[in-house]
């Protein structure tokens, strides 16, 4: 599934919950569902500068040339929010990761709904993962 489509998919699923308290409720149950992250990536190497609450994010590029990634947070909120991008980015190249413009965020409403801090780590999580992806890019392109 392309990220476009991983985006429409999370849209349409946003837009069956009619009120912020479900939508709240839907990205706390992404957190929870998030797989863990290996212990050995909870290090202050691996946490997101700018995010007010602990997030650690671990990237990896695999042998089908697609990153993964996975995260962990100590706030419930924050663990939603690192895992519904994790779900949009997450076994695509670095080419399409650098590239993608996520349109979900707003069409979902977040912005608008979550505290500047919140969205300010947000923003983070997405550079972060994007500044992975430019890296990954860059070492291929020298190997």
């Amino acid at each position: 599934m392309s990220i476009n489509e991983i985006q429409d998919e999370l849209i349409a699923e946003f837009s069956m919950l009619t009120d912020w308290v479900d939508k709240y409720e839907y990205l706390i149950q992404l957190g929870k569902d998030l797989p863990p992250i290996d212990p050995q990536y909870k290090t202050d190497d691996h946490l997101i500068k700018g995010c007010q609450s602990k997030v650690w994010l671990h990237a990896e590029l695999k042998q089908d040339g697609k990153i993964y990634f996975t995260a962990d947070s100590d706030a419930i909120i924050s663990k939603g929010l690192v895992s519904l991008v994790i779900r949009i980015l997450s076994g695509h190249t670095p080419e399409e990761i650098a590239k993608a413009d996520l349109y979900c965020i707003d069409r979902i409403g977040l912005k608008e709904h979550l505290s500047p801090t919140r969205s300010n780590g947000l923003v983070s999580m997405i550079k972060q993962m994007k500044l992975y992806a430019i890296a990954f890019q860059s070492q291929l392109k020298h190997a």
